[in-house]
């Protein structure tokens, strides 16, 4: 069994995160600023793409962050990753207070992914803590569409199922693809 200082940095992120929801959810304050700290930026960005304005993305993630408060209690780690989860909160309440505003987003909510986000990102994150040489240097070595699996379900927080949709594969397929390229990536890692 690996002891703490021995498991990969993105192992025990989803740990401390989901550590703090679980704070979240018994109302403390402390753990929420936590769960900010960890995850605003990412999550900004989600509002980001999906507003196009800095102004309406920001009302958003006040919004998003009322939304985590009192709906942490609903997120179980043992089905799922909290970044994922945050990512799709995120994602579909932005989505309400656009359609709720009467608004239409510019371009197909599809385009989303493809509109650049000025900060930093999970990648851009492990680059500062001196891993991303030797991730990107591993990801680099799986097949190329196994690769930019890799990169939008991790980096970008899309679920197994919307991926699956993008990329149209059966969602059985995509989980073993994505399966074996976790276990070559932990053997370059190691």
């Amino acid at each position: 069994m690996a002891s703490e200082s021995t498991e990969n940095p993105a192992s025990l992120e989803r740990a401390a995160l989901s550590r703090a929801l679980a704070g979240v959810a018994r109302q403390d304050r402390a753990a929420l600023q936590e769960v900010y700290c960890r995850t605003s930026r990412k999550l900004f960005g989600i509002c980001l793409r999906i507003f196009g304005e800095r102004a309406d993305a920001e009302d958003a993630m006040q919004d998003v962050y009322i939304t985590i408060w009192n709906r942490a209690g609903s997120f179980d780690p043992a089905r799922g990753n909290p970044i994922s989860w945050l990512a799709t909160l995120t994602r579909n309440r932005a989505i309400d207070i656009l359609r709720a505003s009467g608004r239409r987003p510019t371009a197909p909510i599809e385009l989303a992914a493809e509109v650049a986000d000025e900060s930093p990102d999970a990648e851009a994150q492990l680059v500062e803590q001196g891993e991303d040489a030797r991730i990107n240097h591993c990801i680099e070595g799986l097949a190329k569409s196994d690769a930019q699996m890799i990169r939008t379900a991790f980096f970008e927080g899309s679920t197994y199922a919307d991926l699956a949709a993008r990329v149209s594969l059966p969602l059985g397929t995509v989980k073993s693809r994505i399966r074996r390229a976790l276990l070559k990536l932990r053997e370059c890692l190691s």
